[in-house]
């Protein structure tokens, strides 16, 4: 670097000195070119002493650095020739453990060996006075070792049986000793404040005629007015030979509302076309839709929850039009959030979530007709898809154990659901399933051992069980109601709960002569 910036130094130099030179010719100045070329030489010469002083200066520099980049190099090898010098006298401290360790197991081993030959010889010395002692065993009970073990297998069996029921006893004592009084307390107290009216509705609508006449004009000309009205509405009319009165069928309880509602105007109008009653269905279908936003208002209202979407509230007023077991899905639905606050307010659970979840727990069954699967975990889907909060999604999909409840508000809700519906005059079903339900409890408690009779009470509420004294006793009957109401609840489905009630008499009976 130093050896180039000389150069172009003397590079200009003598473009310099050449100009100088040429100037003073040019000019005819009286210097002299003996004096300027003396100079010049001089100045040359005092320049190439300063570069040589700055090559040497150059040379010490690198010298320096060099030196210095040397020392750090063979700092470094030597930090690491330490470190590797450390790391060899550690490995050489664990070869000496590891050794020292083998030497520790190969003796263990040498002791286990010499103990197992002495184990195998106590063994066989064992397997021989065992066998002397089963054939003595043999000889004094006068029984094999097969019907002994059978014997004693029989009786541990039913020694467990016993300390079983014994123990079922108890625990259910111990609880409903803890329980059962606040529990009580709650429900009794949530209910007395939630009562509400149900309505008694049916799959199917009767409308009146005024008279048998009307059902010609309903049927039209070879039946257009018929076909047009259930195309339009989707409903099925079912006209039959009883007096004064057409059945409107449809599995949709809001079709089957606005085909009742159409056809007791159209009745009420008396002219019957497909004009018209396109018309008047438009009309009934309007009229309809305000009764149910209305009715989702009513219950949003009377629960105190706000900010559900216009979506959900209109599948919440299909509610209004929806039956279970002949309890109004609305109406339940409201009873169940009343419910579900007052105990979560009891217990100290979130109210808010509670109530919110009660009032939607059902919300599924305004679109059951219309999807497959559990109306539960439709709810929990639909809810989600709104984007309600978590736990109330979680809540409405586990009411019906379709999901593992997970939080209080979710076991409030399962168990408010089944205190609306199981409570006296909520719900109503069938003769004909109502009959079979009856005749499988009794079946179910027919069939475990020692039971004498067995009789369903109070509408199927409760199942009373008699069995023999001698041959269930009292710990025994405690185990028969548990197992009974286990394979109830296995078997069969039922709104609310059944008790299960097992009763063993003894009576001791004779006559002074």
């Amino acid at each position: 670097m130093i050896y180039a910036i000389a150069a172009v130094i003397g590079v200009i130099v003598g473009f310099a000195f050449g100009y100088v030179l040429s100037m003073a010719r040019s000019k005819g100045l009286s210097i002299k070119v003996e004096e300027l070329e003396r100079r010049a030489e001089e100045a040359k010469a005092d320049f190439d002493k300063k570069i040589e002083a700055g090559r040497k200066e150059a040379l010490l520099e690198a010298r320096e650095e060099t030196i210095k980049i040397r020392a750090e190099i063979e700092k470094e090898q030597n930090d690491k020739k330490n470190e590797l010098r450390r790391q060899e006298q550690r490995l050489e401290q664990r070869e000496n453990t590891l050794d020292k360790r083998q030497s520790s197991l190969d003796s263990k081993e040498r002791e286990i060996s010499g103990k197992e030959s002495d184990l195998e010889k106590r063994s066989v010395e064992l397997d021989g006075l065992f066998k002397k002692a089963q054939a003595e065993a043999e000889r004094v009970s006068g029984m094999t070792a097969d019907q002994a073990r059978e014997y004693i297998i029989n009786r541990v069996n039913g020694e467990m049986e016993q300390e079983t029921a014994k123990i079922i006893r108890r625990a259910i004592t111990e609880a409903n000793e803890e329980a059962d009084t606040k529990a009580r307390e709650i429900v009794t107290t949530a209910i007395q404040r939630c009562a509400v009216d149900q309505a008694q509705e049916t799959t199917v609508s009767v409308v009146a005629l005024p008279n048998d006449d009307m059902k010609g004009r309903i049927i039209g000309r070879e039946g257009r007015n018929i076909r047009a009205f259930e195309t339009i509405t989707g409903v099925d009319l079912i006209i039959d030979d009883t007096p004064e009165a057409v059945v409107v069928s449809s599995f949709d309880p809001v079709r089957r509302e606005v085909a009742r509602l159409a056809l007791t105007n159209l009745i009420l109008d008396g002219r019957i076309h497909p004009g018209r009653i396109e018309d008047t269905i438009a009309k009934a279908q309007a009229e309809v839709d305000a009764k149910m936003k209305e009715a989702a208002e009513h219950a949003v209202m009377e629960t105190g929850i706000t900010g559900i979407s216009p979506e959900l509230m209109k599948l919440i007023g299909r509610l209004r039009y929806r039956t279970s077991y002949g309890q109004n899905v609305l109406q339940h639905s409201v009873e169940v959030a009343h419910l579900a606050g007052v105990i979560a307010a009891e217990i100290g659970a979130n109210v808010t979530v509670a109530k919110r979840a009660g009032l939607l727990h059902d919300i599924g069954k305004a679109i059951d007709c219309e999807a497959e699967g559990s109306h539960a975990i439709l709810g929990m889907d639909l809810l989600k898809k709104y984007r309600e909060h978590p736990e109330v999604c979680h809540a409405v999909g586990a009411h019906h154990n379709d999901i593992e409840p997970e939080t209080a508000e979710a076991v409030l809700v399962l168990a408010t659901d089944a205190i609306s519906a199981a409570r006296p005059g909520a719900r109503r079903e069938t003769l004909e399933s109502y009959v079979k339900r009856l005749k499988k409890l009794e079946t179910i408690a027919d069939s475990f051992d020692g039971v004498e009779k067995t009789f369903a009470v109070q509408a199927g509420r409760e199942i009373r069980v008699m069995v023999k004294p001698s041959e269930v006793n009292d710990d025994a009957a405690v185990k028969l109601a548990h197992d009974t109401a286990k394979r109830i609840e296995e078997e069969m489905e039922y709104p609310g709960q059944i008790k299960v009630t097992v009763i063993r008499e003894t009576r001791a009976v004779e006559y002074a002569k």
